[in-house]
C-alpha cells in the first residue's frame, strides 16, 4: 500500500511526456536507483522464496496436514501473492514515481496490495487465537480448533479483506467528500496513488492494523503468561522428585525461554514493521497531506518486510519446516520410507 504526491520540480523527466498535468519522474542519480532496485529485488526474492517454501513443505508433505498447518499455509500463500504479484509493481512505482501500466490495472493493484496486506495480519490474529487454545485449554484444543474451524478462519481471513479492499477502490470510499483535494494536491497523469480521506485513513487503520493488532497483542499477552505459570507449576511438581529435578528444570526453563522469545519476535515483527505506516495513514489527512512522498514509500517497504519475516517466525522456527527443507533440498521429497516418517516425529 502507499501513495505518492507530485512536487514540483525543475525541469526533469515527465512520466508521460507532452501531456499537461503528468506527474514528474524522480531525479535520483543511477546509482541511488540501481541501489533501491537491488534491495527491493531483494526484500521480494526473499518474501516469494521463504513462503514458497512453506508451501512445498505444508502441501507436499502429508505428515504436517494438520489444521494449525493449514493456517500458516494459507498465510504463506497471502505473503507469497503479495510477494509475486504485488511488490514488484510496487517497486516500479516506488523507485519512477511513475505507473506504466494504466488505470484499471492501477485499481486492481491497488486493491489486491490492501486485501492482501490485510490478509496477512488478519492470518497472524488467528495464529494467535489458534497458539491460545494449544497453550491454554489443550486438554480441549482439538475440538475447540479443528479442520472446520481452521477453513472458517481462513474463509474470513481471504473474504472480508477483499470485500473490503476491492469496495474501497472501485467504489471510490476513500474519495468521498476530498475529491477537490484529492486533485488538487495529490492526482496527476501517469501516477498510481492509494488516497485516503479522514474517515477512510481512521477505517481503513481499525480494520487493517490496531483491532487485529489489538487482538494479537491480548492473546500473546496471555499466552505469555499462562505459559510461565505453567513452566513454575511443572518446575514446582517435579522438584518433588530429586533424580529427575534438574533435568525437569532445564526442559521448562528453556521451553519458558523459547516462549517468550518466539512471542517476542512475532508481535515485535508486527508492530514494528506495519505501525508507521498505519499512523501516517491516519494522521496525513488531517496534516493535509504534507507528509513527504518518500517517508510513505519507506512505510510500505517496511511493512512488507512483515510478509518477509513472517515464513522466519512461524515456520523456520519449527523444527517441522528445517526437516521438510532439509527434504526439498536433499531431492528426498517423493522418497517414502521409514526414516523419512521419523524424521517428522516430534
Amino acid at each position: 500500500m502507499g501513495f505518492h504526491i507530485s512536487e514540483p520540480f525543475e525541469s526533469v523527466q515527465l512520466c508521460c511526456e507532452s501531456i499537461n498535468g503528468s506527474c514528474i519522474k524522480n531525479s535520483w542519480s543511477m546509482s541511488i536507483r540501481f541501489s533501491m532496485y537491488i534491495f527491493m529485488l531483494c526484500v521480494i526474492l526473499a518474501t516469494v522464496a521463504g513462503n514458497l517454501a512453506v508451501i512445498i513443505s505444508v502441501s507436499h508433505f502429508k505428515q504436517l496436514h494438520t489444521p494449525t498447518n493449514f493456517l500458516i499455509l494459507s498465510m504463506a500463500t497471502v505473503d507469497f501473492l503479495l510477494g509475486f504479484c504485488v511488490m514488484p509493481y510496487s517497486m516500479i512505482r516506488s523507485v519512477e514515481n511513475c505507473w506504466y501500466f494504466g488505470e484499471v490495472f492501477c485499481k486492481i493493484h491497488t486493491s489486491v496490495d490492501i486485501m492482501l496486506s490485510t490478509a496477512s495480519i488478519f492470518h497472524l490474529s488467528f495464529i494467535s487465537i489458534d497458539r491460545y487454545y494449544a497453550v491454554c485449554d489443550p486438554l480441549r484444543y482439538k475440538t475447540k480448533i479443528n479442520t472446520s474451524v481452521i477453513l472458517i478462519m481462513i474463509f474470513i481471513s481471504w473474504i472480508f479483506p477483499a470485500l473490503f479492499a476491492f469496495g474501497l477502490v472501485f467504489f471510490q470510499l476513500n474519495l468521498l467528500g476530498a475529491e477537490e483535494t484529492f486533485h488538487k494536491l495529490i492526482y496527476c497523469v501517469g501516477g498510481c496513488f492509494v488516497f485516503f480521506n479522514e474517515t477512510s485513513g481512521v477505517v481503513t487503520s481499525m480494520f487493517s492494523f490496531y483491532i487485529p493488532g489489538f487482538v494479537m497483542l491480548v492473546v500473546y499477552g496471555k499466552i505469555y503468561i499462562i505459559a510461565q505459570r505453567q513452566a513454575r507449576s511443572i518446575t514446582a511438581a517435579m522438584s518433588q522428585i530429586q533424580i529427575r529435578f534438574e533435568l525437569q528444570h532445564r526442559i521448562s526453563h528453556n521451553r519458558e525461554r523459547k516462549a517468550a522469545k518466539t512471542l517476542g519476535i512475532v508481535v515485535g515483527v508486527f508492530l514494528l514493521c506495519w505501525s508507521p505506516f498505519f499512523f501516517c495513514t491516519i494522521l496525513s489527512p488531517f496534516m493535509n497531506y504534507t507528509i513527504p512522498p518518500i517517508l510513505i514509500d519507506a512505510m510500505v517497504w517496511f511493512g512488507y518486510l512483515n510478509s518477509t519475516f513472517n515464513p522466519i517466525v512461524y515456520a523456520y522456527f519449527y523444527l517441522w519446516f528445517r526437516k521438510a527443507l532439509k527434504l526439498i533440498l536433499l531431492g528426498r521429497v517423493f522418497q517414502q520410507d521409514s526414516s523419512r516418517t521419523q524424521l517428522f516425529m516430534e
